[in-house]
């Protein structure tokens, strides 16, 4: 849909902010703020423990070149939260503009939170930019993992001219502790060097900060499949996982098992399986 204002044509886009804080009570986590704004929606389930789960829900569909989304929460201290997506986010394609999504995470003293939203896949000629900013206090835990998908594996295509820019910080009360940028377009060094995607179509991180990394090692490193495109290492205070498969269904399969050993229920949220 078009909106036409003095003769100048503008496109429609999605907007959405979804912002989450949570407090502490009788040992258990519960919602303290919540806040929504446009094609942004927040769900809380039930859950059977004492943690708080939440699904972030783009009431759009999708997201395409303009269109902004932003992710907020802030976890208390001593609490323990799940945040995950209703279903994969879709970046359709773009007539040149850039759809972007930025998430800002607190996670207080000694609380703990698994961001675990489900994959993004990126359509023929999408433009995507997305941007993650972790705090985390002293003794605070984290498990994240992101995964996208170049294209969909029942059409089989492989997005080749999709371009995605991603941009990690996470602090530790103030001191950076983990950056990085990728960027991928359909170039040849971009996707086929084995130094990078070595010709597949799905990769995703998974970062974990918590105790006993070096048996937390140990434990993904035998989940691992043999002949898994994947490695896994602890540098400082972080354990981190990069794998990579030829379509979302293999990488799927890779990377659930390992979510559930580092996650703090020891499984994942119903949505995964469904």
């Amino acid at each position: 849909m078009q909106i036409v204002a003095n003769n100048i044509v503008k496109m429609q886009r999605a907007r959405g902010v979804g912002r989450i804080t949570t407090k502490l009570r009788d040992d258990a986590t519960h919602l303290q703020t919540l806040y929504q704004e446009g094609c942004a929606k927040i769900r809380l389930p039930h859950t059977h423990d004492l943690s708080l789960d939440a699904v972030l829900i783009n009431t759009a569909g999708g997201l395409t070149g303009g269109d902004h989304m932003r992710w907020e929460a802030e976890i208390a201290p001593g609490s323990r939260a799940t945040i995950t997506t209703q279903a994969c986010e879709r970046i359709y394609r773009s007539t040149g503009a850039v759809a972007e999504v930025e998430t800002q995470l607190k996670v207080g003293a000694d609380a703990h939170l698994d961001w675990l939203p489900q994959e993004t896949i990126l359509f023929a000629a999408s433009r995507f930019q997305r941007r993650i900013d972790i705090d985390l206090a002293p003794g605070a835990s984290l498990t994240a993992i992101e995964a996208v998908l170049l294209g969909r594996d029942a059409m089989g295509e492989e997005a080749r001219d999709a371009i995605f820019r991603d941009t990690w910080r996470i602090r530790r009360n103030g001191r950076l502790v983990h950056a990085e940028a990728t960027h991928i377009d359909g170039s040849g060094p971009a996707r086929d060097n084995p130094a990078l995607l070595a010709g597949t179509r799905a990769f995703a991180t998974i970062l974990h900060f918590g105790p006993n990394l070096a048996g937390r090692l140990d434990q993904v490193r035998a989940l691992l499949p043999a002949d898994a495109t994947a490695a896994a290492s602890v540098t400082g205070e972080r354990l981190v996982i990069r794998a990579m498969a030829n379509s979302g269904l293999a990488l799927r399969r890779m990377i659930v098992p390992i979510l559930g050993a580092l996650s703090r229920a020891g499984s994942l949220p119903r949505l995964w399986h469904l």
